[in-house]
Formats: C-alpha cells, sequence, structure tokens
C-alpha cells in the first residue's frame, strides 16, 4: 500500500513539475545508424510475433504506458487518436514498462483485461519492456533513444515515428494524445507521402 501511495504521488509531482518531459541520453552512435523502427521485432500481449516490418509506410506512435500510474487516463487519449486517424495511417503501440515506481506489475493477461476493461482499448500492446539504458534494454528502445537523443523519465512518453520509420519527435509524459502540440505533428506526419 505504502509503495502504491509512493508511486501515485510521484506521478503527481512528474505532472505538476514536468518531471516526466523525458531526459536527454548519450547514445551509442550505431544503435540508430542504418536502422529504422521497422527493423524490429517485438511480442505482442499474446504471445505471438511482431515483425514491425507490418507497419512500413504508417506513422506510428510509441508509448511506454502503465496501469497504475497518474497518466493512466491517457489511454483513453490513445485510443481517440487511434480511431481517429487509423485509416489515415496512424498506428498506436503501446509498450507496457515497469522501470517508473512499479506502475505496470501485471502479466499480459492482467494488462490486457486493464486496458479493454477500463479503457477500451483496441490499439496494439506488446509485452512488457525495460526502457530505462543499460543492461536488459529493448532494442526498440536503445534505437528511439539514439535517434532522439531522448528516453522516458516517467511513463506514457511517447515517440512519433514518421512513415520512413525515423523518429521525427519526443513527447513528454504531459503531452495529451489528442491536444493541438501531438495533433499538429500526427497530422504533418500523415501528410508525408508514404514509403514505398
Amino acid at each position: 500500500m505504502l509503495k502504491q501511495l509512493i508511486a501515485s504521488a510521484l506521478g503527481v509531482v512528474s505532472m505538476a513539475t514536468g518531471f516526466g518531459a523525458g531526459q536527454s541520453v548519450p547514445a551509442p552512435a550505431d544503435a540508430a545508424k542504418d536502422k529504422t523502427l521497422f527493423t524490429f521485432k517485438t511480442t505482442a500481449l499474446d504471445g505471438s510475433a511482431v515483425d514491425l516490418q507490418t507497419y512500413k509506410g504508417k506513422v506510428v506512435l510509441v508509448v511506454n504506458v502503465a496501469s497504475k500510474c497518474g497518466y493512466t487516463p491517457q489511454y483513453s487519449e490513445l485510443e481517440k487518436a487511434w480511431k481517429e486517424y487509423k485509416d489515415r495511417g496512424l498506428v498506436v503501440i503501446g509498450f507496457p514498462c515497469n522501470d517508473f515506481g512499479g506502475q505496470e506489475p501485471g502479466s499480459s493477461s492482467e494488462i490486457r483485461d486493464f486496458c479493454t476493461k477500463n479503457y477500451g482499448v483496441t490499439f496494439p500492446l506488446m509485452t512488457k519492456v525495460q526502457t530505462k539504458a543499460g543492461a536488459g534494454q529493448s532494442d526498440i528502445y536503445a534505437f528511439l533513444s539514439a535517434a532522439t537523443g531522448k528516453l522516458p523519465s516517467w511513463n506514457f512518453g511517447k515517440y512519433l515515428v514518421g512513415r520512413d520509420g525515423k523518429p521525427v519527435a519526443f513527447y513528454g509524459s504531459g503531452v495529451n494524445p489528442t491536444g493541438d502540440e501531438l495533433r499538429k505533428a500526427i497530422e504533418q506526419a500523415l501528410g508525408a507521402k508514404p514509403v514505398s
């Protein structure tokens, strides 16, 4: 109970102070060299293999998500963005992450049930990953951080990736998925010519 209170308090502090804006990180120069998001493979919550090459030519919003965070209500906004833009080529992909305050302790089935029952999530959710730099970091997050110089400093950090598979920008936890800032960036990225 105390751990949950501390984690919730940290979430409130991050919202109030901008702590979740992302951290600048030095990354190995070769982590992004000759790669795109579509280079990688991962695993869906149901355990099936996912080749991100499937999304080639789409605009992708990659988000590190958590079920017990002050930002968790953003699931609703992510779902709205997904429904609004998916027919135009946007894919929202959630990567559950337990790196910050232990706010994603659940199993894959618990995460899926929570997201479906509480937020009606239909966008793709992958298995839990480590976003933080160091041993165990997801290759996808190593790539994203090398390409942008940013890593999430809290849950619900967002990377907008263009149709070419290259990250356009990082948006911190406090950036609303359907707010003007991200909406404009999504519209601009969707306006780019699809990559063949």
